[in-house]
């Protein structure tokens, strides 16, 4: 008999945000859908936090005409049983994400926000994001960048080199009390405020904003160089 899988808690919840194009991958399926190592990245995603014991509730937010795809191809052929609700993406990733947190009832706790296109996240990571954001109301995956930085000006002329020792790459998921990161986006959209992640509308609010140490597998796909990295992840994976 196969062992039953976790239902988690109820009250951590995971977003997943897989409602982009990915034009820059220069082909006629979204990236999303792409098998790496035989298998869907969106479908290695979502099994990360479908086998996580403490998640309990899985939002996929992605394309509306992806909706159905999504549905047959991915939650039903893999048997995701978390998954609750596979909602439709906005015009950006911050209004796609707020569609999600609105699906969220007030029994979601703590809500972990995670890129489709993310599929090598460690079990590891996504625990302790839930640990810090329960202490503290916010946690961040992320790296210490490997690279000099350097700051520019409009004419392409380096102004500083940043203290590398200070500089993070940020990753997902990026983890949350529930109440913090609504009241954070709501704030945003009444001020018309863009951001480039879900981070830096809590970081508006004044609330500190804790890094938790990732991992340089945790990759986003975004460009056809970077499957021929996931290709080589998934296949150290097995």
């Amino acid at each position: 008999m196969a062992a039953m899988k976790k239902t988690g808690d109820k009250r951590i919840c995971a977003l997943i945000a897989a409602a982009g194009k990915g034009s820059r991958m220069n082909m006629d399926i979204n990236k999303q859908y792409i098998e790496v190592g035989g298998k869907p990245i969106l479908a290695r995603t979502i099994e990360i936090f479908e086998d996580c014991g403490q998640v309990g509730e899985i939002i996929l937010v992605v394309n509306s005409n992806d909706i159905v795809y999504c549905k047959q191809n991915i939650v039903d052929v893999f048997g995701f049983r978390k998954v609750t609700a596979i909602v439709a993406g906005g015009d950006t990733r911050q209004a796609s994400v707020y569609n999600g947190l609105l699906q969220l009832d007030g029994n979601c706790g703590i809500v972990l926000i995670h890129d489709g296109a993310r599929p090598f996240v460690s079990e590891e990571s996504v625990a302790e994001s839930i640990a810090i954001a329960r202490e503290f109301g916010a946690a961040c995956v992320a790296v210490p960048v490997k690279d000099t930085i350097k700051s520019a000006d409009d004419n392409d002329i380096v102004q500083e080199t940043l203290e590398r020792s200070r500089l993070w790459s940020i990753q997902t998921p990026q983890t949350f009390r529930y109440g913090l990161i609504l009241d954070a986006h709501k704030k945003a959209l009444e001020a018309g405020f863009s951001g480039t992640d879900d981070a830096v509308l809590v970081e508006r609010l004044g609330h500190p904003l804790r890094l938790v140490y990732g991992s340089y597998y945790n990759i986003k796909i975004t460009t056809e160089e970077d499957l021929i990295l996931a290709e080589a992840i998934a296949e150290k994976e097995m």
